[in-house]
């Protein structure tokens, strides 16, 4: 495979050619992920969202990602799955047809659900110029392994390292085979693999036709200029702030192997245009399955929290993150050793990200908002059918976000580690489940008060009505959502089980393979965002329409803003 053939001087480019290409780009990605959606066979992928769509160039850097996707998929799992494959096949042994896996943990530093799969896009006569790769990472349903709670990775399931899927055109049977006995789920693995297969295809043939219209030097110019357009704004994104060491401090409940609060200290450096954010201060890799790697964790949270500062005007490729820097020893949560346990690697990622922001609240009083309830609130059905099939289905809950300088805080919406994933259709979740959700409403009080309150939770009780196991997973229960600019923080969130036969209730923040019979009762209550200002301030119109709107209870409203409610519900000050 030849490289490619650079102009040696610059090409010129008009303007409106170059919007084309940029705004082509993007929607690729984006027609791919709606294909996906259309054809996946698991609900975790058609209605979850757990999957993301990226372009590369032909080293493997960023150019272009679908607007939707799980960001902590694209801020670098795609390119470090790319790089890999060059660094074992080289460019000469990728070619046309070509489909190549990745989920090992020394490249991405992710659970082993999360495989990117890529194929080479070439063009020119015989297809000979690579000019990059379709990427497309999918959490597989299920790919063996503990669930998900081994001493070390070598329990949590099948580890795929840069391998061919197909090979010039053609499938690689083996593979196949291997993928198939290696799963609970065959038939939605293999259904998910094959809409992940499509969206590969498709997408690296739409690119190239896009190739083919304007030319390689031409393409290859207009991806130069978008990647450095990205690199101003980011560097002048920067160049506001004022320069300093910003700091904050929190904490993870604790590791799921132990019961010890992990500390999540971050430093912030702004000097002129650049940004370092060093993560020295965390805590060290755990014997619990919350560890990340390098790039996987580390360099992924980085990048997602200066996205979010960046605002969503500016897309995200590598261009963005070329100020950015990152401090990160080794031998950190983030920056793990390949064989330690990754099940959960995501779970620190919401609470880092959220402090990477917090970090900056003085030098941007304006824009940076409360905290946001940060945890995934996972929980987790599975077991056997009546008929012997394996069932397992993952619902995650919708929180608040912080309020900010404006306005209240927004949600119930995911984590700042998941874009746009969605909450399953609990019509769905009751085909498919042996439950009945009989409540799902607003968590009334969960938002931090403030001037602008935080954005409120979610209940959601689930009745079980026959033999399953079940899995949780939430934190930030001893260290809630804080406010900011004199804001209150947010409620956190807590899991309640109540034993049908017993009518004992316990809590069930974090269980693992934990049994439940009929008519026992599952109750998922979220957390809320923190507020922004001091309450005193807020308006009454305001608390008036929450109070309404049944967002906050009468005690609160007289506890948190310190009004009086009349005979007739209306609120006035003391």
């Amino acid at each position: 495979m030849q490289d490619i053939a650079r102009p040696q001087a610059v090409l010129a480019i008009d303007p409106v050619t170059l919007e084309v290409i940029r705004h082509r780009l993007v929607s690729i990605t984006n027609q791919i992920d709606a294909n996906i959606k259309r054809t996946a066979f698991s609900p975790y992928i058609y209605e979850y969202n757990d999957f993301a769509v990226g372009l590369t160039d032909a080293s493997g850097a960023l150019i272009a990602q679908c607007t939707g996707g799980m960001p902590p998929f694209v801020a670098d799992s795609v390119g470090m799955a790319v790089r890999d494959g060059l660094s074992i096949y080289t460019r000469e042994r990728l070619n046309h047809g070509d489909v190549v896996l990745c989920n090992h943990a020394a490249v991405q530093g992710q659970h082993l659900n999360n495989t990117v799969m890529y194929t080479p896009i070439c063009v020119g006569p015989d297809r000979a110029t690579l000019i990059g790769f379709f990427a497309i990472n999918v959490h597989w349903i299920d790919i063996a392994g503990a669930v998900p709670f081994s001493p070390d990775i070598f329990g949590e399931g099948l580890q795929l390292r840069s391998i061919k899927l197909w090979k010039r055109g053609e499938p690689v049977e083996e593979v196949y085979r291997i993928i198939e006995s290696n799963t609970r789920q065959p038939t939605e693995l293999l259904g998910d693999i094959a809409a992940q297969l499509a969206g590969c295809l498709l997408g690296r043939d739409l690119v190239a036709d896009l190739v083919g219209k304007y030319g390689v030097a031409t393409f290859e110019r207009a991806v130069a200029i978008i990647l450095d357009q990205s690199e101003t704004a980011a560097r002048a994104l920067i160049r506001a702030m004022p320069d300093g060491v910003y700091t904050h401090e929190t904490f993870l409940d604790n590791d799921r192997a132990g019961d010890e609060p992990l500390p999540i200290r971050i430093t912030v450096i702004v000097a002129g245009d650049e940004m370092t954010i060093d993560y020295s201060g965390i805590a060290d890799q755990v014997k619990g399955p919350i560890n990340s790697g390098w790039f996987g964790g580390g360099q992924t949270t980085a990048r997602v929290a200066f996205k979010y500062l960046m605002g969503a005007a500016e897309m995200a490729n590598e261009g963005t993150f070329r100020p950015l820097k990152l401090m990160l020893p080794p031998g950190k949560i983030l920056s793990a050793d390949p064989t330690a346990p990754m099940g959960n690697y995501s779970t620190p990622f919401p609470t880092v990200i959220d402090a990477v922001i917090k970090a900056l609240e003085k030098a941007l009083p304006e824009r940076v908002p409360g905290g946001h309830f940060g945890t995934h609130s996972g929980v987790r059905f599975y077991g056997r059918r009546p008929d012997g099939s394996y069932f397992a289905t993952h619902d995650s809950g919708h929180g608040g976000w912080g309020a900010c300088a404006s306005h209240d805080g927004a949600g119930p919406f995911r984590t700042m580690a998941h874009g746009d994933t969605r909450i399953i259709p609990l019509e769905l979740q009751e085909t498919q489940l042996p439950v009945r959700i009989e409540e799902f409403s607003l968590r009334e009080d969960s938002g931090g008060a403030g001037t602008f309150r935080g954005g409120l939770g979610l209940r959601k009780t689930y009745r079980v009505l026959g033999p399953c196991e079940l899995q949780t997973n939430l934190d930030r229960t001893r260290f809630p959502p804080w406010g900011v600019q004199g804001g209150a923080e947010g409620k956190p969130g807590r899991f309640t089980l109540w034993r049908g036969e017993t009518g004992t209730v316990r809590s069930i923040e974090k269980e693992k393979g934990f049994a439940l019979a009929a008519g026992d009762l599952v109750d998922v209550e979220t957390g809320g965002g923190g507020g922004y200002g001091p309450a005193a301030k807020r308006a009454l119109d305001l608390i008036q329409r929450d109070l309404d709107a049944g967002y906050i209870s009468a005690g609160a409203a007289t506890r948190d803003y310190g009004v009086t409610i009349g005979a007739d519900g209306k609120v006035g000050r003391c």
